[in-house]
């Protein structure tokens, strides 16, 4: 063991040594401002003909759904739909229903319609499907906020349905999973609520056009805020939309990122990255048909510096289309809100490209006298709410786990292991170059050059302290012992339970990994800007923490040890799992079973689970497990046996 490299994860230089947050925070921000300024190159995923996109569209239609893990697309389940209660309010009838986009997955909302339908006796009407902003408007469902629109639409020859949202529905889930309740294990599952709006949106598409009085070929979605992020999604998604209208809710990942807007928004608001889109890239899959987007002035959740973004390239993607007519900008002055001139111009919109009709649309603000919300309660005591409902835990279910089947011979299992690694890099470490560069030391904080900072180049430093047992001595990289502290260990008191387990008398040195020990970013929960806007550009805290071990391990020759406790060891794991080339034993305490506490990397679950990642690391890398007797890992044992490795995998 003297003489070899342990590399231990953990992530925290001792305690002696202050972080300097605002370095480390500027930092982090000019790395996401410069990969920021790469992504935001790929609109379109570069196509520059209306043929190159056309080639590029069904495979970029598929990364779309599967970033807001709708892909493949579920099954479509009976909506069961419901109505509860109706009333008539001047020349229109409305109607509260429910139904279940997937089972007990609860969707509440009103219908809209006029009174004097005649099914078979007159046309069928266009449908419009709203999808509600963030109005909190408790026990009634936000949907009872956005009322007047559907009496509009209903007035004017059009069936309306609004829609409650997962957060602020009668039937309540959350939205802000990563923006203040510490569900970073979203990451892991590739799950948004994005998703389940989309989803949601979907299925109320399919009970409109099942409605007699609706015509199927002529349905426009739209709505404001978080309303009008769904819009995008659910256009971008559902063939059968034909008119598009958000407002104000959508802007491009300068703003999001670099500008830290993203500091305004909930989770529904985001697509898990994982392909490293230009945001934009997602309205462009509605082109050709007619878009409306719609903003104000003076917005600060949706600055006019990004709508402006926004347009210039929707200009040149409806130019490259020729189908320029088709794309509409209203811009409204003031803040985030509805006024006159921009109901004129939603209404409008929808008139022309659905009905036909050009001639001027007159509103006032309000246009109808307020419905109680009470009555537009789809389920009116707490009493009647649904007893099989899943949207309180949807985050636990909408994307499901994998469930990783083992080949059943030894000679199939290089090409199964080939096809799961492929597959991280794919999905989970797409942001992690083939072949990560060596890092470099490049300066010296103490006399001794026990303490030293590296250039990863990536744009983020990482440093190393040494610490001496017995006899010290000036660091000699291949001949110490490496430990990164795990965030929240202390390496005075640490360092003691490492030595006396794996290190001796030997001296070893901690690795400070980015966002961790000197430096240290600021953090704040909410709003989580590091983490979110990681997130954003296709990256995690922790994938960044693999690249950093895996550049120490491309600045040595030698093959290595990597020791590692808890969460910390998983990450020492897939930094042995990407370069496997550069370890040849693997010594992790203390196990996790799955990663739900961490280390967090997008789309993990959907690929991999734990004791499978683990035994990958078959049959080139001695494995041992302390402190490990649960029953996952006996499913890492028989991977070891099956690679014919059973000598190399230890439990303790």
């Amino acid at each position: 063991m003297t003489n070899s490299l342990l590399l231990s994860i953990i992530a925290m230089t001792p305690i002696a040594d202050p972080p300097d947050t605002a370095k480390a925070d500027e930092a982090m921000h000019k790395y996401l401002t410069a990969k920021t300024k790469e992504l935001s190159e790929r609109f379109m995923d570069g196509a520059k003909t209306k043929a190159e996109w056309e080639a590029k569209r069904p495979k970029l239609k598929e990364q779309f759904l599967d970033m807001l893990g709708l892909w493949p697309l579920p099954e479509k389940t009976p909506l069961k739909a419901t109505v509860t209660g109706k009333f008539d309010r001047g020349n229109v009838t409305i109607e509260n229903v429910h139904f279940q986009s997937k089972p007990g997955l609860y969707v509440t909302g009103n219908l809209y319609r006029p009174a004097d339908v005649r099914v078979g006796k007159q046309p069928k009407y266009p449908a419009i499907l709203y999808v509600c902003g963030h109005s909190g408007k408790g026990r009634d469902g936000n949907k009872t906020a956005f009322q007047d629109h559907g009496l509009w639409f209903a007035s004017n020859g059009y069936v309306c349905l609004v829609v409650d949202t997962l957060q602020l529905g009668e039937v309540t889930g959350k939205h802000h999973g990563t923006y203040n309740l510490n569900r970073f294990w979203w990451q892991n599952r590739g799950y948004t609520p994005a998703g389940v709006e989309c989803w949601n949106g979907i299925r109320a598409i399919d009970y409109l056009v099942n409605r007699p009085e609706v015509d199927a070929e002529r349905i426009g979605v739209t709505g404001i805020s978080g309303g009008g992020a769904t819009t995008v999604w659910i256009a971008a998604a559902d063939e059968r939309v034909k008119v598009a209208v958000p407002v104000s809710g959508m802007s491009d990942l300068e703003s999001y990122v670099t500008n830290k807007v993203i500091n305004g928004h909930c989770d529904c608001m985001f697509f898990v990255n994982t392909y490293q889109w230009e945001w934009t890239t997602s309205l462009a899959l509605f082109a050709p048909k007619p878009l409306l987007f719609a903003n104000s002035d003076n917005d600060p959740i949706f600055p006019m510096d990004g709508n402006r973004r926004n347009m210039e390239r929707m200009r040149k993607c409806y130019d490259m289309l020729g189908a320029k007519e088709n794309l509409m900008e209203h811009v409204s002055k003031g803040g985030h809100d509805y006024r006159p001139d921009l109901r004129v111009a939603i209404f409008g919109t929808f008139n022309f490209h659905l009905r036909r009709d050009g001639s001027p649309v007159q509103v006032k603000d309000p246009d109808f006298p307020k419905i109680d919300g009470k009555l537009l309660r789809v389920f009116p005591e707490d009493k009647d709410l649904p007893k099989d409902q899943i949207n309180d835990r949807v985050d636990e279910l909408f994307v499901p786990a994998v469930d990783v089947k083992l080949p059943a011979k030894k000679e199939d299992f290089a090409a199964w292991k080939a096809g799961l690694v492929k597959k991280l890099r794919e999905t989970s470490f797409r942001a992690l170059p083939e072949k990560v560069p060596a890092g470099e030391p490049f300066e010296v904080l103490n006399e001794d050059w026990s303490k030293l900072r590296w250039d990863t180049k990536d744009g983020l430093d990482i440093y190393t302290h040494v610490f001496s047992i017995g006899k010290g001595s000036k660091f000699r990289f291949a001949d110490e012992v490496l430990i990164i502290l795990k965030d929240d260990e202390i390496a005075k008191d640490a360092s003691e339970y490492w030595l006396k387990i794996i290190a001796g008398d030997n001296s070893f040195v901690g690795l400070s990994s980015r966002g961790t020990g000197l430096g240290r970013w600021s953090r704040k929960n909410p709003p989580n800007t590091v983490e979110r806007s990681l997130a954003l550009i296709g990256q995690t805290v922790d994938s960044g923490r693999v690249r950093d071990v895996a550049s120490l391990l491309a600045s040595d020759g030698n093959k290595h040890r990597l020791v590692g406790r808890g969460s910390g060891g998983l990450l020492a794991a897939y930094a042995s799992l990407m370069m496997t080339t550069k370890v040849k034993e693997l010594v992790i305490l203390d196990p996790p079973t799955s990663h739900r506490d961490g280390p967090y990397f997008l789309n993990i679950d959907r690929v991999i689970d734990l004791p499978t990642a683990l035994g990958l690391l078959a049959p080139d890398v001695k494995l041992t497990l302390i402190n490990a007797k649960d029953k996952a890992f006996d499913k890492t044992a028989a991977i070891y046996k099956l690679a014919g490795a059973e000598g190399k995998f230890e439990r303790k």
